[in-house]
């Protein structure tokens, strides 16, 4: 995926600005980002969610759940001036859908979040799961948890979340910074990935449906939106 320069990183949050996430070495896990990399650099996003032949699907998912979290990070990271505790009193994708935190450990109940402070709240969260050997095994070899698709899905549902917020609250200011494409792009291969594998429910997928239709007609009838 494309990525940004961090050389700004010295005078914004390090909340905002995290260091990228590795790969999950796992048994595969170096090989098939390699591999992921290379099928996106040809231009097909379609191809690229492909599950390569022969390979484990909680390793793919692991590797790809990594590089959209990094993706989704550092396109965020470049909104830090729009999108404030003032500017963005609640998490929400419209009037009509707020999004409450809860982890159901450090946060039980549901509460209710700025944006910054939800996101911010969901990358330490993301990041528990991912650092986390149990979940995302670093170790030639070691298994992956029974639950490790449960933890996926919620992992990319609540992503979604932010790609929601930022298109219904900061698309203007996506736009002025000349990252429209990028946008698209990284939306573009996360949802071609979650509606390949199902990893979230399609009323979660509602705040951007109208968008989401657009990407996959198109690819259904091999357009531009089925490519980079």
């Amino acid at each position: 995926m494309i990525t940004f320069c961090l050389c700004t990183c010295s005078s914004r949050s390090t909340k905002t600005f995290r260091p990228r996430k590795s790969t999950p070495v796992g048994s595969k896990g170096l090989q098939l980002k390699r591999h992921l990399d290379a099928t996106l650099g040809s231009g097909n996003i379609m191809e690229a969610v492909k599950l390569p032949p022969g390979e484990d699907l909680n390793e793919w998912l692991a590797v790809n759940t990594v590089d959209f979290y990094n993706a989704i990070s550092i396109l965020y990271g470049t909104l830090e001036e729009v999108c404030t505790e003032r500017s963005c009193e609640i998490m929400s994708a419209s009037a009509k859908y707020e999004y409450l935190w809860a982890d159901g450990v450090k946060v039980k109940k549901p509460i209710k979040c700025s944006a910054p402070e939800y996101i911010n709240r969901l990358y330490d969260w993301i990041e528990e799961q991912i650092d986390d050997d149990r979940i995302f095994p670093q170790q030639f070899g070691s298994p992956f948890p029974p639950n490790f698709l449960e933890v996926t899905k919620t992992i990319f549902k609540r992503l979604f979340r932010v790609y929601a917020h930022i298109y219904h609250s900061h698309f203007t200011a996506i736009c002025t910074l000349g990252e429209e494409a990028h946008l698209k792009t990284c939306f573009k291969h996360f949802i071609y990935f979650v509606k390949h594998y199902n990893l979230v429910d399609e009323k979660e997928l509602a705040p951007l449906q109208e968008l989401i239709d657009t990407f996959m007609e198109s690819g259904r009838h091999g357009g531009t939106d089925g490519t980079l």
